[in-house]
C-alpha cells in the first residue's frame, strides 16, 4: 500500500507517519521511485503499536524507540529480549538509599520474595525497575505512618501471580518472537491500566455490596 493508504487504512495522518520514519519508528517502505514508497500489513501493525505507546500508555517517542529496537532485536534470548523491551519503558526514578523508609521497604520487599520463593526476582533486586517501583510503593506508605510490609502485600502478589500466568499464556499464543515481544509491550502500556481500571471497579462494586449507596 502507498503512504496514503497506510494513513486511511490507520487512522494516522499521513504527516505523523512520516515523522514516525524519520525517527525510525516504523522501518522505510519498499522504495519504488525516487518518491515514491510500499508499505505493507507490517507497517501496518507497526504502526498500530507506536500509536498505542504513544497515545494510550503516553510512552515518550525516544523510549519507543528503545523498546522497539528490544523487539527487533532476535539476536537476544527469548527472556532476555522480553525483559530487555519491558525495562525500557519509563520507570520510576531510584530511591534514595540512605532513607530509613526506603531501607525498611527493602527490607520488607525482599522478605516477601523470600515468602513467595521467588527466587529470579531475588536475584534481579540491583537492576529491575519493577522491584525499584515496589520499594518506592512501599516506602511510600511506611512514611506516611502505614505499617505496609511483606504479611500484607503477599495476598495481593499471589494474586499478581495468577494474573502473570495469564499474562504468558496469552503471551505464548502469539505465532511469532516479535510479536511476543510487542505483546508483552502492548500488555504493559495497555492492559496495565486496564487491570487498575478492572481494580478501582472491583472497589467500587465490593464497597457498595458492603456499605450501600450511603
Amino acid at each position: 500500500m502507498r503512504l496514503a493508504q497506510l494513513s486511511e487504512r490507520s487512522g494516522v495522518s499521513a504527516a505523523t507517519i512520516k515523522y514516525y520514519l524519520r525517527e525510525g519508528l516504523l522501518p522505510p517502505g519498499r522504495q519504488v521511485n525516487a518518491t515514491t514508497a510500499e508499505y505493507d500489513e507490517e507497517h501496518l501493525r507497526r504502526l498500530r503499536l507506536v500509536r498505542a505507546m504513544i497515545q494510550v500508555g503516553r510512552v515518550p517517542v525516544a523510549k519507543v524507540r528503545e523498546v522497539l529496537g528490544h523487539v527487533d532485536d532476535d539476536s537476544l534470548g527469548r527472556s532476555i529480549r522480553l525483559g530487555a523491551a519491558l525495562w525500557a519503558l519509563p520507570q520510576v526514578p531510584e530511591p534514595d538509599a540512605d532513607d530509613e523508609y526506603v531501607q525498611a521497604a527493602h527490607h520488607e520487599v525482599t522478605a516477601l520474595l523470600d515468602r513467595l520463593g521467588w527466587e529470579n526476582a531475588k536475584q534481579l533486586t540491583t537492576i529491575s525497575p519493577a522491584y525499584r517501583s515496589l520499594v518506592v510503593a512501599v516506602a511510600a506508605f511506611r512514611r506516611l505512618g502505614y505499617d505496609w510490609g511483606a504479611e500484607l502485600l503477599a495476598p495481593y502478589a499471589e494474586l499478581m501471580h495468577r494474573t502473570a500466568v495469564l499474562d504468558l499464556d496469552n503471551l505464548e499464543a502469539r505465532p511469532s518472537d516479535a510479536e511476543r515481544v510487542e505483546f508483552a509491550v502492548l500488555g504493559a502500556s495497555l492492559n496495565e491500566p486496564a487491570l487498575q481500571a478492572l481494580h478501582r471497579l472491583a472497589q467500587e462494586e465490593e464497597s457498595a455490596r458492603r456499605y450501600g449507596f450511603e
